[in-house]
């Protein structure tokens, strides 16, 4: 059995698999990765032998890390990798080309309503009712989206919100509060099986799951980076954030959210955002706008959608995908049921 992880950031590591029995036999471990002393793979390789085939990732990565030896180093490679690339040559993790993704844009909706599909859509998937998929929201009018552990009276001034009409809803996810009026940000959500990130930590995941959308954002000119857990950041600072959420029936939402040129000014009036949270994410009380998408790319923001759509279906060989009115009415009886409601909005997790 056969199986290969490429490490976001990093080689790839390639790993051959014998089972005997209940046990794993011969194991192989190669890629482009270095390691020194040379030596030190074939130590993993027998290491591995005879151990049970149902092991996680975790456990084959704690055996590795028991045998290394003072001097041993590894570049480009972990044994946490090794690990992922064992569960996928026993079947047992799943990569993207297992995948048959759908790219999906829109339509504009009401904001809560991208915040249901969230969680009716992801429920479509794990009952085979659509692909996994790519979708990029549009809204038609302006809220603020707050995480699912976050304080409704800790986050948000009312006195903001009232004069600027904004709706508020709160999402099925952890993270920070967003801020979203039509055309000030980019947001995507993704939904992909567990499976996909198997043996990954929490940090681990988010970079691999936006390693595509790293790769675009070089592609429009913007050399940008993972800051653990959850922020992208650009030479000039944090341009995003991500955030997920584990569901039982085996699959995930991930999703993330680009400041594109966001009303500062309103946005402070509207959230309680305290001096080191601003500073911290790159706003100055000097100047009207936060605009790190569009000054550093010089783009609209319809293009760089594009170009990041075209980037994930040539990674990935996607196809255009769209909602259904099913897949909207659904949604819009799940506002009326929880998004919508004040319970739901202002409860003290």
């Amino acid at each position: 059995m056969h199986g290969e992880y490429k490490v976001p950031g990093g080689k790839l590591v390639s790993v051959d698999v014998e089972v005997d029995g209940n046990d794993l036999g011969e194991v192989r471990i190669s890629g482009d990765f270095f390691a020194e002393p040379d030596d030190i793979i074939e130590r993993f390789g027998q290491a591995l032998s005879g151990i049970p085939k149902d092991s996680g990732s975790t456990d084959i990565a704690k055996r590795l890390h028991s045998i290394m030896r003072e001097g041993d180093e590894l570049l480009g490679v972990s044994p946490e990798a090794i690990g992922v690339a064992v569960r996928r040559a026993l079947g047992q993790a799943i990569s993207w080309d297992d995948l048959e993704m759908e790219v999906i844009h829109g339509p504009a909706v009401a904001p809560v309503v991208n915040v249901a599909l969230d969680e009716s859509l992801v429920a479509s998937v794990a009952s085979g009712q659509r692909k996994p998929f790519l979708r990029f929201w549009e809204w038609n009018g302006p809220q603020i989206v707050i995480g699912s552990f976050q304080s409704y009276e800790n986050e948000i001034n009312q006195e903001g919100i009232d004069k600027h009409s904004i709706t508020v809803s709160r999402r099925i996810s952890g993270g920070g509060a967003m801020f979203m009026e039509p055309g000030n940000c980019i947001t995507y959500s993704l939904v992909v099986p567990i499976a996909l990130v198997d043996g990954m930590s929490f940090e681990q995941s988010y970079p691999f799951l936006d390693e595509w959308v790293m790769e675009a954002l070089t592609k429009v000119g913007i050399k940008a980076k993972y800051v653990p857990l959850n922020d992208i950041a650009s030479e000039q600072g944090k341009i995003a954030g991500a955030a997920q959420k584990r569901f039982a029936n085996g699959y995930m939402l991930h999703h993330v959210t680009m400041a594109y040129d966001i009303d500062a000014i309103k946005m402070n009036e509207c959230l309680r955002i305290g001096k080191e949270k601003i500073r911290d994410k790159g706003l100055r009380s000097a100047v009207k706008r936060v605009d790190p998408m569009r000054a550093q790319t010089g783009l609209s923001r319809g293009e760089i959608i594009s170009r990041f759509k075209d980037s994930f279906t040539e990674r990935y060989q996607a196809t255009t995908g769209h909602l259904t009115e099913e897949d909207l009415r659904v949604a819009d009886r799940l506002v009326q049921k929880k998004f919508s409601d004040p319970a739901w909005i202002h409860r003290i997790p």
